[in-house]
């Protein structure tokens, strides 16, 4: 079965990468900023690059947050956030002024290290990943899997049963959540070669 698949656009993404990996599965990508594609999506990814608060702008400007709300919420069909799009799933961010959907009990702190010379802000490269409880999305992705990173902030969830991935860059912080149908990852599976496409297609199955 071929699954319809609309990555979100709203002006902040990476969309053309996420779509080459998700066009090696059996899926129909389809990048989209239009209120009835993501309303007749099987599945939605709601990728992301930059700031928190110009995101959020975005998607109120463009009438998307009520469309998403309807079909995470009320339709609970499956999305998956990426990086900034993980961000934009909890309450509200260090990084400018502005509310975010909500849909996790969580809030985006930024990174505050000591060691300012071994751990740089942002954070990028890759890193490990550990697996606190089991999920579709893991299936087949070893503990300690290594994935890529840029990102400067990270969401950090009030219930620790929302938190799917933890990752140490100094100290530890979540970098994967999942709430019934509601994923997020703070890394990039698109960057992140044959372990990167193992989850893509896990989200696909789901």
């Amino acid at each position: 079965m071929a699954y319809q698949i609309i990555i979100v656009d709203y002006g902040m993404g990476n969309l053309n990468s996420v779509r080459k990996k998700l066009s090696k599965f059996k899926c129909n990508p389809v990048i989209s900023s239009d209120a009835k594609d993501i309303a007749n999506a099987d599945k939605i990814i709601l990728p992301g690059v930059g700031h928190f608060q110009n995101a959020m702008k975005n998607l109120n400007k463009l009438n998307l947050v009520d469309i998403l709300n309807e079909v995470v919420l009320v339709k609970q069909k499956p999305i998956l956030g990426i990086c900034l799009g993980m961000q934009l799933m909890g309450n509200k961010s260090e990084e400018g002024n502005a509310a975010g959907l909500g849909w996790i009990d969580a809030d985006v702190v930024k990174f505050k290290v000591h060691d300012t010379l071994k751990f740089k802000i942002p954070h990028v490269g890759w890193n490990h990943i550990s697996k606190l409880k089991e999920s579709c999305l893991m299936k087949d992705i070893p503990e300690l899997s290594e994935f890529y990173f840029v990102h400067s902030y990270y969401l950090q969830p009030n219930n620790e049963i929302d938190i799917l991935n933890t990752t140490e860059y100094e100290c530890k912080f979540t970098s994967a959540i999942e709430k019934n149908n509601i994923m997020g990852v703070q890394y990039h599976p698109e960057k992140s070669h044959d372990v990167g496409e193992s989850l893509l297609k896990n989200f696909i199955n789901i």
